[in-house]
């Protein structure tokens, strides 16, 4: 079952946080939330899944920025979710409604969605989203060069290289 909440980004004053301070619309975060194409990422996420059986996935925008904090943040599993439970920034970007001091979810999602994908498929996956955010903002112009099938597969050969010759863990994300 396919379980989808629109990406569209509440705005740093809409994220509901308990404390007198204001959070910062310059943090690294909250600027990245702001250039990660959520909706393309969602769709390729989707692909996956059924929507006529199983439980309900979790909202793509927790599982692809989850993806991407423990990227870019070489993190365990654990320690991601750890991450962002103590991060509302982090909070902010996999699109948490407000600030909650309790874990988003159970470590145990990154195990979860790698059996639901399939490794050769999570693999694929992992790879085009981290190279789609290694890239940066995307252009136009660069957009239709990437509707050529050899370089999307070529650049997610070299994502999953650069993953393995980093020493990054084979825990998938």
């Amino acid at each position: 079952m396919i379980r989808y909440t629109s990406n569209k980004q509440l705005s740093l004053a809409e994220f509901d946080w308990p404390f007198q301070t204001a959070l910062d619309e310059n943090n690294r975060w909250v600027k990245l939330s702001q250039v990660v194409p959520w909706d393309e990422l969602a769709e390729s996420y989707y692909q996956a899944f059924t929507s006529k059986r199983g439980r309900p996935t979790k909202d793509a925008r927790v599982v692809i920025g989850t993806a991407i904090i423990k990227h870019k943040l070489c993190l365990s599993d654990r320690e991601t979710v750890a991450q962002i439970q103590e991060t509302p920034y982090l909070q902010y970007f996999v699109g948490l409604p407000g600030y909650q001091m309790e874990p988003p979810f159970a470590p145990s999602l990154f195990v979860e969605i790698r059996k639901r994908m399939g490794a050769t498929l999570f693999d694929d996956f992992h790879a085009a989203v981290v190279e789609r955010i290694e890239k940066g903002p995307s252009d136009p112009k660069k957009r239709k060069d990437k509707a050529r099938p050899a370089d999307n597969d070529k650049a997610a050969e070299k994502a999953a290289s650069n993953a393995a010759s980093h020493g990054e863990r084979s825990e998938g994300w």
